[in-house]
């Protein structure tokens, strides 16, 4: 098979295109036959920092393709299913960038008739939205239709994809979102993601218009930019609400006023998927197919997420262009499935 693979960290220049042995499945796991990979942050990330304990790494935690077959403990009749893949390449050397891969069966979720390209931009965006949308005192542990009316959400940034992705899981579950942004263009793609009312934090004055829609301030805040948003956020927050902190764009640290976070018993709840509790990742892969049955979840510009598709030679410019935060979700076609 063809595969990407890395042996050394450095920039995108240490990827490389080799032929590998098709790996075959272990206990408990499934070999997929790759059809779509999704490309992250974190995976030029851990490209450049993270350690190789197998002296080589396949990147790619998120993908679809088709089980091709199974290993021991597994139920056969998975062979042949289309699936989406979350957590790949997490602790594990066999990413999804290549035309196969093997992961543990419970990191696979059946994607019967929606597109390769929307299971592949699943993964780690959605289960990180769905944590933010989940840890606040406020929040329901569970996601579906209605689990989130009288709701006001906040999404700082809602033209990135975990912003789009907290965007349509908020908007399934019923709330009201506020979305912002830096530009026009951002602001259309985050109101066709479903934002209820979009601020271009510009051009605007976020609190003043957030107040405006909320009163009484906001349940939670999906925020990618803690140490340049923080004084907005701490002024809007309602009693018991939570800034959920998934990035650190704009800078490393964050300065909180003690009191003023006091009163209203405010939680700032810091999230990485990885490291995420295991009920909660079940739960949010349970929740997110769920959307994904009923519809409610989609990809392309027309649901507020620019495709940007890559040949698995082209890796290098995948990882590019999300090293230099391109508005969408890179895909990286690993076959002709």
């Amino acid at each position: 098979m063809r595969a990407i693979v890395y042996e050394t960290n450095g920039d995108a220049s240490v990827l490389q295109l080799v032929d590998r042995p098709v790996p075959e499945p272990g206990r408990g796991e499934v070999l997929v036959r790759m059809a779509v990979a999704g490309v992250n942050p974190t995976d030029w990330k851990a490209r450049r920092a993270w350690p190789l304990p197998q002296g080589w790494q396949i990147p790619g935690q998120d993908g679809a393709g088709v089980v091709e077959a199974v290993g021991e403990g597994v139920d056969q009749i998975l062979i042949g299913s289309r699936v989406w893949i979350w957590e790949a390449a997490w602790q594990r050397p066999w990413g999804t960038a290549a035309e196969y891969t093997v992961v543990p069966v419970r990191h696979t979720v059946r994607l019967d008739s929606a597109s390769f390209d929307l299971g592949a931009a699943l993964g780690i965006p959605f289960m990180t939205a769905h944590r933010c949308l989940t840890a606040g005192e406020y929040m329901p542990d569970k996601l579906h239709a209605g689990a989130l009316s009288d709701h006001v959400v906040l999404v700082q940034g809602g033209a990135g994809a975990v912003g789009n992705a907290s965007i349509q899981l908020a908007r399934w579950a019923d709330a009201c979102v506020v979305a912002t942004v830096s530009s026009p263009e951002k602001a259309q793609l985050a109101a066709a993601a479903g934002a209820n009312f979009v601020v271009n934090y510009r051009e605007q004055d976020v609190v003043e218009e957030v107040r405006k829609i909320a009163p009484d301030g906001v349940h939670t805040i999906v925020e990618v930019s803690p140490a340049r948003n923080a004084a907005a956020d701490v002024q809007l927050l309602r009693t018991g609400g939570a800034v959920c902190v998934y990035a650190d764009d704009g800078g490393e640290q964050v300065t909180l006023p003690i009191r003023a976070l006091m009163m209203p018993n405010a939680r700032w709840q810091f999230v990485l998927i990885y490291t995420a509790p295991k009920a909660a990742k079940a739960q949010a892969v349970t929740d997110i197919a769920a959307a994904v049955a009923q519809g409610a979840v989609r990809v392309g510009e027309e649901a507020g997420l620019p495709l940007h598709h890559h040949s698995l030679a082209a890796a290098r410019a995948a990882h590019e262009a999300v090293e230099n935060s391109v508005v969408g979700k890179v895909l990286i076609t690993t076959s002709e499935t």
